[in-house]
């Protein structure tokens, strides 16, 4: 039978040809375009975080929604990359990171916890990634988790219902403190409106002076700042309180990530000390 591959020979070694299809560029690839979309989404958001908490909201929720569409896009477009996979999770975790350091700013007593949660999220994610290439190769993907390690991951990260709903209560959870932040007086007692009196300058309810914050007191940025104060509440309450149970999971499943993933490499630090016949025996 007729081979339709010929072998070539290099130096004695048999190889076979490399691949004479049409070169692709990754970086073109459709879910890293939504994915560099997504950053820039996240960085004008953030552009609008201090002052326009409706705009950089939409803005930064949509640039988490997106975070499913690029998977959809990798998986009709048999376009799933290692780098895709990379830049999805470093946009993440640094868009959420960006989003608890504005909260820690807003609510300095409550940044310990904030400051905490941005530790426990690039821990387990640094550890869980480190495990999967030091230990299933670099050919593992860091979702494919096998049930016997951990049921909760397992579930986690093989159904997609569940990782997105995950993600986006998550998500939704600081994004209702953030507006609540511009809207509570029970987050934000400074909301409460004092005596005209008793105003001090760089209060929420009184700028410094606006003209040097904005070209004019009245553009847009002023005005947003002036109705910051006369945000309804009852609708960042709802989104907070209604996302709370799904973030405290994913913090759970954190945790269990630092605790498999800190298993799976002391595996595989045992196997690696067992080659090379440690603990020595004493001689008797």
């Amino acid at each position: 039978m007729a081979e339709n591959v010929r072998l070539q020979k290099t130096n004695g070694i048999t190889t076979a040809p490399k691949a004479t299809g049409p070169k692709e560029n990754i970086f073109l690839f459709v879910p890293n375009l939504i994915g560099y979309a997504r950053v820039v989404l996240a960085i004008v958001s953030l552009y609008y975080m201090p002052v326009h908490p409706r705009r950089c909201s939409f803005l930064y929720s949509v640039s988490c929604l997106l975070d499913a569409l690029d998977g959809y896009a990798a998986r009709k477009y048999n376009q799933s990359t290692k780098f895709g996979a990379v830049l999805d999770m470093v946009t993440d975790r640094c868009t959420t990171t960006c989003l608890l350091v504005f909260l820690s700013t807003a609510k300095p007593r409550w940044s310990i916890w904030f400051q905490l949660l941005i530790s426990l999220d690039f821990t387990s994610h640094y550890m869980h990634m480190y495990a999967t290439l030091a230990m299933g190769g670099s050919g593992q993907s860091h979702k494919n988790i096998d049930e016997k390690r951990s049921k909760i991951m397992h579930l986690y990260y093989s159904n997609r219902n569940v990782l997105f709903v995950c993600c986006a209560l998550n998500e939704l959870f600081f994004i209702g403190l953030y507006l609540l932040a511009f809207s509570s007086p029970t987050v934000t007692p400074s909301l409460f409106q004092p005596e005209p009196s008793t105003l001090v300058p760089g209060s929420p309810a009184i700028p410094p002076n606006p003209s040097t914050l904005f070209e004019s007191p009245w553009s847009a940025g002023a005005m947003e700042m002036a109705r910051a104060n006369k945000m309804d509440s009852t609708i960042p309450w709802i989104l907070t309180v209604v996302s709370f149970p799904v973030m405290a999971f994913k913090q759970g499943v954190n945790i269990v990530q630092i605790q498999a993933a800190s298993k799976w490499l002391a595996q595989g630090d045992l196997e690696e000390r067992a080659k090379q016949g440690l603990p020595a025996k004493k001689d008797q």
